[in-house]
């Protein structure tokens, strides 16, 4: 009669479920006596047929030799690894818990190696990560301040100035000083300054030929473009400085030094005038007017984006210290992972080659770093959940699936997202605004000047946000 293959499905084994820290539970499971010996008939019938030994043919190695040739604490071993995967797996099952992650042996594997018997029971402990359960105090009615911001009301002016600044005239200059607006053009050489009784010494990078330079004060090192400033077409100076504290360039950083500088020729902006035509060419609208409206209604839709921001967070805030929840440690590692994957990728589209930034040397620091991030997510994550389904606050399928349209018609092949993700991404988000509005509503938020609210101080754990470094002014663009 053929073999079965070693199953312990459908086995009733005896298995006692203990509660522990950080969302998992402990599982006491006995291993009945038939299913270690059939284990270990298994792990030796496996062997048989694939060991080889000289003078024996392949499978017909005598069950002695072969136990002596591998050594019984290997085939316990072997066949331990099977029961401890299988039982664990079943137990699992029989018990009807939602897992995450792979479980985790609690006993030590080499003392259930050496207690190991074929034909005898077995007890071992093991752990599984659960969904975390979430205890929230009392949410409604929440008291914040939040900044209010408003559009500058120089915004619409400094785009239109930008815009004529891209597209000024440069006019050359020869009967008056250089000043600040021209754009000088320039040979200079710098020489650092090592002390009194040595001569200067060039430094390498530092000097040029024909260099087009913007006259503003904030450009250069500090005393540079003041140093130009009332110079005359060919004159030749030297001017003083001193390179910042900070200066990247750290063996001449704070350091003294000083550019000898030729003057070559002086140019003056000339600037388009402001009027519908500027207006046709940098934009879509056909009037300046027009131009100016639609700048002033995207500032004050940004000003009024950002306040709600500050209202939503400031009410996260507020519920984060209503959250009690024992996070376990499998959603913080992939929400961990999710982030660093994220902000790869944000790298990558700036060109920036990620793996010399992710190396494995970094890695663990990078990954500890981000944890107090992900945490704080996972918290934010589970009680917004927890309040949509307690306020019934889930968005219905006609607004999830209006929400996708929109989104797929800002990507270029819609074709290549994968639909359930973006369908679980745009359920959450939709969920999330419902829970702020309903927090907002039946809480208090009072709304205080910019600037009123210092500021946490950033956490030297805490990882940057790529996303705030890579993000463009609003007022890069006028369309």
């Amino acid at each position: 009669m053929a073999q079965v293959p070693f199953s312990i499905q459908n086995l009733v084994m005896k298995v006692t479920q203990e509660k522990l820290p950080a969302s998992q539970i402990g599982l006491e499971i006995e291993v009945p006596a038939e299913t270690s010996k059939a284990a270990y008939e298994q792990v030796i019938k496996d062997f048989s047929r694939s060991a080889k030994l000289p003078g024996f043919r392949k499978g017909k190695i005598p069950r002695h030799v072969l136990i002596q040739q591998l050594g019984s604490e290997n085939l316990k071993a072997a066949a331990l690894e099977k029961v401890i995967k299988q039982s664990v797996d079943e137990a699992i099952a029989q018990e009807k818990l939602e897992t995450l992650g792979s479980p985790q042996l609690k006993s030590e594997f080499d003392s259930l190696v050496s207690q190991f018997k074929p034909g005898e029971g077995l007890t071992f402990k093991a752990a599984v990560d659960v969904p975390p359960e979430i205890k929230l105090a009392e949410y409604k009615g929440l008291s914040v301040k939040a900044e209010e911001i408003k559009p500058d009301p120089e915004a619409v002016s400094n785009v239109l100035k930008d815009e004529q600044q891209k597209r000024a005239t440069l006019i050359p200059v020869e009967d008056r000083p250089c000043q600040l607006g021209d754009v000088a053009v320039v040979d200079f050489v710098g020489r650092r300054l090592p002390g009194e009784g040595t001569e200067p010494e060039e430094i390498p990078g530092a000097s040029a030929t024909d260099f087009q330079l913007e006259m503003e004060s904030d450009r250069f090192i500090p005393g540079f473009i003041d140093g130009i400033v009332g110079m005359e077409q060919g004159e030749s100076k030297t001017i003083a400085v001193k390179f910042p504290d900070e200066y990247p360039q750290e063996d001449i950083a704070g350091q003294p030094a000083e550019f000898e500088i030729t003057l070559k020729e002086i140019k003056e902006k000339e600037l388009p005038e402001l009027d519908d035509e500027f207006a046709e060419e940098i934009s879509e609208f056909e009037t300046l007017e027009a131009l100016k409206t639609s700048l002033t209604e995207r500032f004050a839709k940004e000003a009024e984006n950002k306040t709600k921001t500050n209202k939503h967070q400031a009410l996260v805030t507020a519920l984060l210290e209503q959250v009690e929840v024992e996070l376990p440690e499998t959603l913080i590692e992939e929400t961990v992972t999710q982030q660093l994957t994220q902000m790869a990728m944000q790298l990558a589209n700036q060109g920036i080659d990620v793996n010399q930034l992710l190396t494995a040397d970094r890695l663990p620091q990078l990954r500890q770093n981000s944890r107090p991030e992900a945490i704080k997510a996972l918290k934010e994550s589970l009680a917004i959940a927890e309040i949509a389904k307690e306020q019934s606050l889930q968005a219905d399928e006609s607004e999830i699936q209006a929400r996708i349209e929109e989104v797929l018609k800002t990507v270029e092949d819609p074709q290549e997202i994968n639909r359930d993700r973006l369908n679980e991404a745009v359920t959450e988000d939709l969920n999330r605004e419902k829970v702020m509005e309903w927090l907002e509503a039946n809480g208090t938020v009072e709304l205080v000047p910019e600037g009123t609210l210092k500021e946490p101080e950033p956490s030297p754990e805490t990882s940057p946000d790529p996303e705030s470094e890579t993000q463009e002014s609003a007022t890069d663009s006028p369309s």
